[in-house]
């Protein structure tokens, strides 16, 4: 990106592309969001519009289609996506995710076979899947595993992966799965150090098509909020690949994931951002319109108040996310930049949202107002991409240096 940008402020480009995805999302996603959300289905023609943006090749880079997105313009990106409709913000961040892995840690064959059509097309609709249902915040702990069949030159995936954005729609998956070989037992006496003995050492990522034999999408996941984003369940059962199609070395997957995840929570913490400004849009139009006592209860005191802690939270929250960017940009380490953005965003993101809910009275509570869904919608920001307790956590051994 070009141009010049002092403080958290955007440059002419990055506030160009701000303001071109607003318009998409007032005007594309925000009438659709209530019925997307009530039948749980999500508006593909959105999805269609975003490739029409160049939007699903956002950091895929220049030389394979892509729009090679620094940190900055991506979190703006989520942002203004999510002030529209959040669960289409939420596929495009999972999409982006695994394009960004192919991107880093595959080779050119790889990239060259799926990177253009995923940026330009958005399609095959990329999936991330890494949590279990037993090993969700400490991933160390996943039982999926790949055997690698030496004579057919293939992996074959045995396991069970939980909470997959895009389980239903995807068309191609990043499975990480601890890889097996059948001379492991003597290459672990010769090299005990090849594995810690917890997995950790041998947990490798993998590309895996959805339509390969043995890849099975489980039963769609029935939300509080982010309704109309699919979330599923994934079995591998004997699913075989070929060795190709592993993404990173074995045994160096976890770390991958982690340097993966540390993106994916800016843009989830600039989601927040997002859901948390449309519902303080939401909440001070009500208030100059709705009267009590004669006069706009934007008018009293009280709500006033309540508009300007609300206000302060986005601002505090979007400057935590510009911070996390900066840090990335200047190749600086940033994890526990992106854990704060994402620890203060997604509370902010309930607080105003619960804000807005109030000062709509009544009102905020029937389905009639887009308050009550961010509400709803505001509060997966605080569990997925690493829950508020994880976030904590990162950020203590930050303070205390470890």
């Amino acid at each position: 990106m070009t141009g010049a940008r002092v403080g958290s402020s955007l440059t002419d480009e990055q506030e160009a592309i701000r303001e071109l995805v607003r318009e998409f999302a007032v005007e594309e996603l925000r009438p659709g969001a209530g019925e997307a959300d009530e039948t749980e289905t999500f508006p593909e023609d959105a999805w269609d519009g975003l490739a029409e943006l160049g939007l699903t090749g956002l950091t895929t880079p220049e030389a394979h289609g892509g729009f090679d997105a620094d940190e900055t313009t991506y979190a703006v990106v989520n942002e203004e996506l999510a002030y529209g409709h959040l669960a289409v913000a939420t596929a495009l961040s999972v999409h982006c995710l695994a394009t960004s892995c192919i991107a880093e840690f595959g080779n050119e064959a790889q990239r060259e076979r799926w990177l253009p059509e995923m940026a330009a097309a958005g399609r095959p609709v990329g999936m991330f899947c890494l949590s279990e249902p037993h090993a969700g915040s400490n991933p160390a702990e996943m039982s999926t595993t790949a055997e690698y069949d030496a004579e057919a030159d293939e992996y074959v995936l045995n396991g069970e992966k939980q909470w997959i954005t895009n389980g239903e729609r995807g068309g191609v998956a990043v499975v990480f799965a601890k890889a097996v070989r059948p001379d492991a037992e003597e290459a672990a006496e010769s090299d005990p150090a090849a594995d810690d003995g917890d997995g950790r050492g041998s947990i490798t990522q993998f590309l895996v098509p959805a339509d390969a034999e043995g890849f099975e999408v489980g039963k769609k996941e029935e939300k509080l909020g982010l309704r109309a984003s699919d979330t599923t369940g994934i079995s591998l059962d004997g699913c075989r690949i070929p060795a190709e199609n592993r993404l990173t070395e074995e045994g160096e997957g976890l770390s991958a994931a982690f340097r993966s995840l540390t993106g994916g929570r800016i843009g989830i913490a600039a989601q927040a951002v997002g859901v948390a400004q449309a519902a303080l849009d939401e909440a001070k139009s009500y208030a100059a319109e709705r009267e009590q006592f004669g006069e706009p209860i934007a008018e009293i005191q009280t709500i006033r108040h309540k508009l300007a802690e609300m206000a302060t939270d986005v601002s505090a929250a979007r400057l935590l996310v510009r911070e996390a960017c900066r840090q990335a940009e200047a190749g600086e380490d940033n994890r526990v930049a992106a854990s704060k953005a994402k620890y203060r965003a997604s509370e902010a993101a309930m607080s105003v949202t619960n804000e807005a809910v109030q000062i709509h009275g009544g009102y905020g509570y029937t389905t009639d107002f887009d308050v009550e869904r961010l509400y709803r919608d505001a509060k997966i920001t605080e569990i997925y991409e690493g829950t508020t307790e994880i976030q904590k956590t990162i950020i203590a051994r930050g303070v205390v240096g470890e």
